[in-house]
């Protein structure tokens, strides 16, 4: 092992030199030769860029996987530069438990398929879900990422080196200061004077190389930002069109259960009346008062039997006299068939309810268009 002596007490009386020059600094018993303000506003720019990056690096890691076991596996194998496995999403594994219970309660049933429908969408919403995972991570995290852990560790670096000419520029006028001291007092030889001041040219010229090339790495933080601002828009270009599959995929779903909702409602065999609740006997009936019954579906002037059959013409349908609404429409809406009404998404209708009519649906007039619009897709006014 090469072990060099010298180099090792130079290294060592330049620390000790640093050391005693810090530490008269703190106590104030040093002069400190000062930055410039436009050099001491990059660096706390400098500081500011980096806190904040690590605060959202950090929280949009928690955004995109809000497990922090699956964050510190994650971390492992990128520091061990291994591949990281493939995780299933919590919407893929809610698909998964949504179509084995179809399976055991069974597909046909109402509730089977209302679950094999509404897997299949958590399936797609997973699936959009880990696409919008991949694409922040690549085109937003990592540079943010790169910036941490290669520009900020570079200009570190140099700052530590530029913190090292100061305090070795400023030990030099300390020197110079005494020997010029003890030149007055004829305590020393004007040589001494010389080494001090040729020292002093040296570490001057060593901190201004240094002071410039700190300075351009400071300075290339603006290049910083112009380059995280572009990785923030593609970030919300991502998010934005996941949000967009996940509303489009719950549309679709909301359509599909609406087209047969009817169909949930109740068992079929409670439809029947209890054989307790038969018609009383001949003798009973003829000492009871009549009693009117009351019809399952009334009827109103101006409305066809049709409704109460469940077949609805909107062309026989016409609006009553009082109970109409204004409503607001939230969302685009395509219409099933000829007895729906299709609706574009902060348009004005007028609605109104019919005797016999699912509540999920209404009767919407636009002009000389009407069908049946669905009631979550409204905002009804007052």
């Amino acid at each position: 092992m090469d072990f060099n002596v010298k180099k090792l007490a130079s290294d060592a009386g330049v620390f000790f030199s640093r050391a005693m020059q810090f530490t008269e600094e703190k106590l104030g018993q040093a002069e400190k030769t000062e930055l410039d303000a436009h050099f001491e506003n990059l660096m706390a720019r400098a500081d500011c860029t980096k806190n904040w990056t690590e605060k959202i690096l950090r929280q949009t890691e928690v955004l995109l996987q809000p497990n922090l076991s699956a964050r510190v596996e994650e971390f492992l194998y990128e520091k061990l530069d291994r591949k990281v496995p493939s995780r299933v999403t919590n919407g893929e594994l809610l698909a998964q438990y949504m179509t084995e219970a179809a399976n055991d309660f069974g597909p046909g049933t109402p509730y089977g398929k209302t679950l094999i429908k509404v897997g299949e969408t958590q399936r797609r919403l997973g699936a959009a879900e880990r696409d919008f995972i991949q694409s922040a991570s690549i085109n937003f995290l990592t540079p943010l990422r790169n910036f941490l852990e290669g520009d900020w560790r570079t200009i570190c670096k140099e700052r530590r080196t530029l913190q090292n000419c100061r305090l070795d520029l400023d030990a030099c006028k300390a020197r110079l200061k005494k020997a010029k001291a003890a030149e007055a007092k004829a305590a020393l030889w004007s040589d001494e004077v010389e080494k001090a001041e040729h020292e002093l040219r040296l570490t001057q010229t060593e901190f201004d190389r240094q002071a410039e090339v700190t300075r351009l790495l400071l300075e290339g933080i603006s290049s910083t930002h112009v380059n995280h601002l572009r990785c923030l828009h593609e970030f919300v270009e991502s998010q934005t069109n996941y949000y967009a599959q996940c509303y489009q995929y719950m549309l679709d779903l909301q359509k599909q259960l609406g087209r047969f909702s009817g169909t949930f409602v109740g068992n079929a065999e409670s439809t029947s009346p209890p054989a307790a609740a038969a018609s009383p006997p001949a003798g009973a009936a003829a000492a009871l008062p009549a009693v009117p019954t009351i019809p399952v579906v009334p009827t109103i002037v101006g409305v066809p039997s049709a409704v109460a059959e469940g077949v609805l013409n909107p062309n026989e349908v016409k609006p009553p006299t009082s109970g109409t609404r204004k409503a607001r429409v939230l969302y685009d809406y395509e219409a099933a068939d000829s007895t729906e009404l299709a609706l574009l998404a902060d348009e004005m209708i007028t609605v109104y309810s019919l005797p016999g009519m699912d509540p999920d649906w209404l009767i919407g007039e636009r002009g000389n268009q009407k069908g049946k619009v669905p009631v979550t897709y409204l905002e009804l006014l007052s």
